[in-house]
């Protein structure tokens, strides 16, 4: 028996334990079904905006908790619990530029858990400074007040700098994330927090590996829970096994307050071009982004000539120490 699984699982009659897979995100769903019902057959509250106990997680006859709602947050949680994202007490920094990616982040990060222990966030904006006018970040404060949730909004230039004389030798879009991301981890020392969550999705996760090949000459991604300095602090992607498409759709859904992005190479830049690549791509095969992804879960290392030459200089090393002896 899996450590965590609830016991109503294994008591449950054959059909109803014919999901998807045995993986957390089919128990998700079977316990989302058994506990919440279908939409229109909710249990009943006597206590109006009352959240019921752990074992439900979601507050009763609340239209905001769609199907779409429910898929998604299966598909998070599995996510966190798969990369251990997320455990007790955590302070959680959601990193939020305004984006439907970010604000979909926050949304569901910020609705009741089923299987994910309690934790507190923070949500932080860091303004590139585009906007010279402020009028977005005015959006977004609106929004965190409607909310309830805590934020803190910093105004800078890191992205007028990017695209200045100063940066001459890297790409805007570099210098721009990562001077942001800098400021993020001083904040996250601030306010207390251990975890810094990024709305990297599924897609970026293949278009970064993409990247990196063609312009970086390695192999490597995005990873969704990467330890810094020593790990003092994690950054989280909770939203790495979901594809960019229904978190657009969750965005239109919930009319979340998306503003314009405002990077002028925003339209021209490498990942864009990788992106049409790709769609190109899946007219022939749909299935060009899943195969790569689950590429990356299945890397046979052996048939990697830069591995066999590790392999071979070691065993020389070793060869010579022996020698040596």
């Amino acid at each position: 028996m899996k450590v965590g699984v609830p016991l109503f699982f294994f008591k449950c009659p054959p059909a109803a334990r014919a999901v998807r897979d045995d993986s957390i995100a089919g128990l998700y769903s079977l316990h989302v079904d058994r506990f919440l019902g279908t939409r229109n057959a909710r249990p009943v509250c006597n206590v109006p905006g009352r959240i019921p106990s752990r074992l439900t997680g979601y507050p009763v006859n609340d239209d905001r908790y769609t199907k779409l709602h429910l898929h998604l947050k299966k598909w998070l949680e599995k996510a966190a619990l798969d990369y251990g994202m997320i455990g007790e007490g955590d302070r959680v920094l959601v990193g939020v530029s305004g984006g439907s990616d970010s604000l979909a982040l926050l949304e569901l990060l910020a609705s009741p858990m089923v299987f994910l222990p309690r934790f507190s966030m923070v949500a932080v904006t860091i303004d590139p400074g585009f906007d010279a006018s402020g009028g977005d970040c005015t959006v977004l404060e609106r929004y965190f007040n409607e909310r309830g949730i805590q934020y803190r909004i910093e105004k800078t230039d890191i992205g007028i700098l990017a695209h200045s004389d100063f940066n001459r030798k890297k790409s805007p879009c570099f210098i721009c994330s990562r001077l942001r991301r800098k400021r993020m981890v001083e904040i996250a020392e601030e306010y207390d927090c251990n975890k810094i969550a990024l709305a990297h999705h599924k897609d970026d996760i293949i278009e970064t590996l993409l990247l990196n090949i063609f312009y970086a000459r390695e192999i490597s991604t995005m990873v969704p829970c990467q330890p810094l300095f020593r790990g003092k602090f994690h950054i989280i992607r909770p939203l790495a096994y979901i594809r960019e498409g229904l978190i657009k759709k969750y965005a239109l859904e919930r009319n979340l307050p998306v503003v314009e992005n405002r990077c002028p190479t925003s339209g021209s830049s490498r990942r864009t071009y990788i992106k049409k690549l790709l769609d190109e791509l899946e007219k022939e095969n749909k299935d060009v982004r899943e195969n790569i992804f689950r590429a990356m879960h299945h890397v046979k290392m052996e048939y990697l000539p830069g591995f066999g030459k590790l392999t071979h200089d070691a065993h020389e090393l070793l060869q010579v120490g022996a020698v040596c002896k």
